[in-house]
């Protein structure tokens, strides 16, 4: 009977020590500081900068406002936001380092949205320039030349280099100031769309002029 008093009596105890480390270690935890559950956190929900300072968010004493249907001047910043709100814009601070800074009253979203209109339709107009390739040799004829020059002169118009180049095959070698005749023959003929890098170059069996389109030139029209 003693020995069984003994060991309940140490069963209790056990079980009190764990509720009593349980109850502090809760505690702990309560006192430190909240650092959020994971599902919310600020620094990945902060709403994008305007590209602009506007309205209440341009905190200088006085600007100089110019826009549309307002009187151009230097105003109290204060008064320039009224004129903007009695006509349901926005005053927007489109010259900062200006002394006093400019503001125009606009309507910013229309702004922003002209502005990006305008942005994707420069970047789907702007080609990037190519060499296109125009192949000769030392006895090309006189149609050959022709057909092969009109390709080049549109080439120059879009923008784009011309690499023409006479390939020499065996003892063609031998005749290579044939070949720099008709690189020079060619380059006089495109002289109103492009303008040569160089001379003519021979490298290994090739000899190559580069020619670069015109900037400001533009083919006259024919009126029939």
């Amino acid at each position: 009977m003693f020995f069984v008093t003994i060991v309940i009596s140490r069963v209790l105890a056990l079980l009190l020590h764990l509720i009593t480390k349980k109850f502090i270690t809760k505690q702990k935890l309560m006192a430190l500081p909240y650092r959020g559950g994971g599902r919310f956190n600020p620094r990945f929900n902060r709403q994008p900068e305007p590209e602009h300072r506007i309205n209440d968010r341009i905190r200088v004493a006085q600007v100089r406002l110019v826009g549309e249907n307002v009187t151009v001047g230097v105003y109290p910043v204060e008064e320039a936001r009224k004129i903007a709100q009695q006509q349901e814009l926005d005053l927007v601070e489109i010259s900062p380092n200006a002394d006093p800074p400019v503001c125009k009253v606009i309507d910013y979203k229309k702004f922003l949205y002209e502005k990006k209109r305008k942005e994707k339709e420069m970047k789907a107009n702007a080609k990037q320039s190519e060499v296109k390739e125009i192949r000769f040799t030392p006895g090309t004829d006189d149609h050959d030349f022709d057909f092969k020059a009109k390709h080049a002169e549109k080439f120059l118009q879009d923008g784009n280099k011309v690499k023409a180049y006479v390939q020499f095959k065996g003892r063609a070698i031998m005749f290579k100031e044939r070949g720099e005749l008709v690189l020079l023959k060619f380059a006089e003929r495109l002289a109103e769309v492009g303008q040569p890098e160089s001379l003519p170059k021979l490298e290994g069996k090739r000899m190559f002029l580069m020619l670069t389109p015109k900037t400001g030139k533009k083919k006259k029209e024919v009126v029939a």
